[in-house]
């Protein structure tokens, strides 16, 4: 298959990576180059040019500006689109933007699948990503087989505009979780008990989870190198507190986490990895756990 992939940072290089590895004819756009890794990629010289030697277009950008500017700028995507054609972004965005990319994208006769992703660096190296798609089910089974080469977990949430949805429900139950493990082990600590050993205690019970088995672990440790940097997360939420304007529902802890997150970035933290909040945890205490 004639692969369009346009985004090649730390998550989209290796996610191309396997679609170049499963023998698909892979044609590649980024703003700093194309990486050595994908050397046998044919380079483009913008979204435009992908999309004109592309049967299938994936994105994979920071936010939803990124996206937008991709899609419908000067020498975007848009401008090339063919009935017939399949554009996928894999971005974690907005999903209100989403619904309208998609419509603009139908009514040239393509297709339109959202498919953000879950795993960070490690689950795009591994192929072993969480992909939450929305779209039609004629497109998302266009999808799929390109899926399974860049993850395990794929899901067909509903329509474009739904993987969004799920890739913002998942990153505020992550945020309301790391929160939760640092102010348990900033406790534990002030209270004179070991956080290690309490954590090992915990991993045994009901509180158990895998953000207190992972990201605890780096609490205790002290390791913040990203991993999911703090500005990442800090986008989830923006598009997630965005989007509850909207809605005209609250969130009221998703907003408190947002705010312990720039408490680190305002403290030189945003390229952090997010377990770091703990550091805005002890801010508040006065008291490091390690």
């Amino acid at each position: 298959m004639k692969i369009g992939f346009i985004g090649l940072g730390i998550m989209g290089t290796p996610m191309a990576g396997h679609l170049l590895n499963a023998g698909h004819e892979l044609f590649v756009f980024d703003r700093a180059g194309r990486p050595e890794s994908l050397s046998s990629a044919t380079l483009c010289a913008n979204s435009r040019e992908v999309t004109e030697r592309a049967d299938v277009v994936i994105i994979m950008v920071p936010d939803t500006p990124h996206v937008r500017a991709v899609l419908f700028d000067e020498n975007g995507v848009f401008d090339a689109l063919k009935p017939g054609q399949l554009v996928i972004d894999m971005s974690s965005i907005s999903p209100i933007a989403t619904k309208d990319f998609a419509h603009r994208v139908r009514e040239k006769g393509a297709e339109y699948v959202d498919g953000p992703v879950s795993g960070g660096e490690v689950g795009a190296k591994q192929a072993s990503l969480s992909i939450m798609a929305g779209g039609s089910e004629s497109a998302f089974e266009r999808a799929r087989p390109l899926f399974e080469l860049m993850g395990k977990n794929i899901t067909h949430v509903g329509e474009a505009g739904d993987g969004q949805t799920a890739k913002i429900a998942n990153q505020i139950i992550v945020a309301l979780n790391i929160e939760a493990v640092a102010e348990a082990l900033v406790f534990a600590s002030k209270a004179g008990a070991d956080p290690a050993k309490v954590r090992n205690a915990l991993m045994g019970g009901f509180a158990s989870s895998r953000v207190l088995e992972v990201h605890g672990d780096r609490m205790v440790k002290r390791t913040f190198d990203p991993g999911f940097r703090i500005e990442l997360h800090q986008k989830d939420l923006n598009n997630a507190l965005e989007s509850a304007r909207a809605l005209k529902i609250g969130l009221p802890a998703t907003a408190m986490c947002q705010q312990l997150f720039s408490t680190c970035a305002a403290n030189g933290g945003s390229a952090w990895d997010h377990s770091a909040l703990i550091r805005a945890i002890e801010l508040l205490s006065a008291h490091e756990i390690g």
